[in-house]
């Protein structure tokens, strides 16, 4: 079946070579591709020129009022992430938010809307004259005691070390949390893994003082970090620190219980900070007997304080409310000091009025309550969409988290074949994170994969795969 679906689906390629062996698949390279070409032009995502290791003299007698000759002098311009390009190219092609005929898979984004048996939402804010002023660049004090008190009521029950507001440090986004830790960092082999969340590959590249060092993961092992692989890695990489998101974006894959214990005692026992991702905490789908069941390597911490473990996590997936960029990292005090410190001269701080009205969203009562209903809701979402593929006789490879890997010969050629079908995808080279993009973007084990995400609401899925289908039936895959 997936060979036929190859087959249909190589119709799509503009290639410039007519033999589609699979020996000619392996030796094209990404200037075979319209679509990998298209890549290149946008502003950051050209390839670096290697041939030239000297800057050459200017003519200072020369002058130009043209900007493309006289070009941004001393700057570089940095790359979009994948997922903020994949939204750059539809909106280019029509779409816009709000628009109905329009299907999202590709911005990773939940739905914000009510959900049912979920917590009303705050639809109104009243705020305080001294909310007019800067917050703390480490988050309002309230705010740190609330999330301390939440993951003490989820995952700590029974310990004697407990988080207190000094383990938190509050942050602008999820972004903003990772480009504080990246700043704090100092000279250290840093580990992950592939694939990975678009935005690790800019926050890899830019900072220097660290070497980042890439573990590919496959198909295979399903993307699965093992405790082993996890040690092997530091072992044998000499990694001072491992950054991987847990639930795995792009995945899904789900490190939990003693597996997830393990890693905490590994990182303890050969003295590495373990960055842990948990945006999707929450999007677990594997306990029904459960319901609300929510997963955090803060519950097998020793010591607050001295086990080497950071946690980012907020308000944007979880809780469903993106646009409050209200974050938080919990760990122990003296990372947190540094998290503080490097926030001072990084982005200043979280919005005060959205930190104070987070607050009472914290409650672990009401936290439980929209966990449950999120669950629920979003299983029922991936159970429509597993079901449409099969029915669209697709070769799907559904993982346990909010996203689907399918496997085709091209994921960015298909992507844009898909945005003229009104479909969004994030084609799968995306996550191949690629610090100083030195591989060939056809070389990428990840370019023949798309990612689909079933965060929008169910009719914006439904139209999305109605555009899906009308795609596999141009290129006669379909009757």
């Amino acid at each position: 079946m997936l060979r036929n679906f190859i087959n249909r689906f190589s119709r799509l390629d503009t290639t410039k070579r007519e033999d589609r062996s699979a020996k000619a698949l392996d030796e094209r390279k990404e200037s075979d591709y319209a679509a990998h070409s298209h890549l290149r032009t946008a502003r950051g995502h050209k390839s670096i020129d290697r041939t030239s290791l000297f800057i050459k003299p200017v003519d200072l007698l020369e002058h130009s009022q043209d900007a493309s000759d006289i070009g941004t002098p001393g700057f570089d311009h940095p790359p979009t992430t994948g997922v903020i390009y994949v939204m750059d190219r539809a909106t280019a092609k029509g779409w816009k938010y709000g628009d109905k005929s329009w299907g999202n898979f590709g911005q990773g984004a939940p739905e914000v809307g009510h959900i049912p048996d979920a917590p009303e939402r705050p639809l109104k804010i009243t705020m305080l004259a001294d909310e007019f002023e800067y917050a703390p660049v480490a988050g309002l004090k309230g705010l740190r005691e609330a999330v301390a008190n939440l993951y003490n009521v989820r995952y700590r029950e029974g310990k004697d070390s407990k988080y207190t507001w000094e383990n938190v440090c509050i942050v602008p986004g999820g972004r903003a949390g990772l480009t504080r830790m990246a700043a704090s960092i100092g000279d250290a082999n840093v580990g992950f893994f592939l694939p990975e969340y678009t935005a690790y590959e800019a926050l890899l590249t830019i900072f220097k003082k660290f070497v980042p060092i890439p573990t590919p993961l496959d198909k295979d092992t399903n993307y699965h970090i093992t405790p082993r692989r996890l040690y092997r890695e530091i072992h044998d990489r000499g990694l001072g620190v491992v950054v991987v998101s847990n639930p795995s974006n792009p995945t899904g894959q789900i490190v939990e219980g003693e597996e997830l214990n393990e890693w905490v005692d590994i990182a303890r026992t050969t003295k590495t900070t373990l960055v842990l991702d948990e945006f999707y905490s929450s999007y677990i789908y594997t306990h029904p007997d459960t319901p609300g069941k929510s997963v955090s390597s803060a519950e097998y911490v020793d010591d607050v304080n001295v086990d080497p473990i950071l946690i980012l996590d907020g308000m944007t997936k979880n809780f469903r409310m993106p646009g409050w960029r209200v974050c938080w990292i919990v760990g122990p005090k003296e990372y947190i000091s540094s998290m503080a410190s490097s926030g001072s001269f990084l982005e200043g701080g979280a919005n005060h009025p959205l930190q104070q009205a987070a607050i009472p969203l914290l409650d672990p009562v009401r936290v439980q309550a929209d966990a449950t209903a999120l669950q629920k809701h979003f299983l029922a979402k991936r159970a429509y969409v597993l079901e449409r593929l099969e029915k669209l006789n697709m070769p799907d490879d559904p993982t346990n988290g909010d996203f689907l890997y399918l496997p085709y010969c091209n994921g960015l050629t298909f992507f844009e074949a898909c945005l003229d079908e009104k479909m969004i995808c994030v084609p799968g080279l995306f996550f191949d994170i690629n610090p100083g993009k030195r591989r060939d973007l056809a070389k990428s084990p990840y370019q023949g994969f798309v990612r689909l995400s079933f965060g929008p609401p169910l009719d914006e899925l439904k139209t999305g795969l109605d555009g899906l289908e009308r795609l596999l039936k141009k290129i006669g895959y379909l009757p």
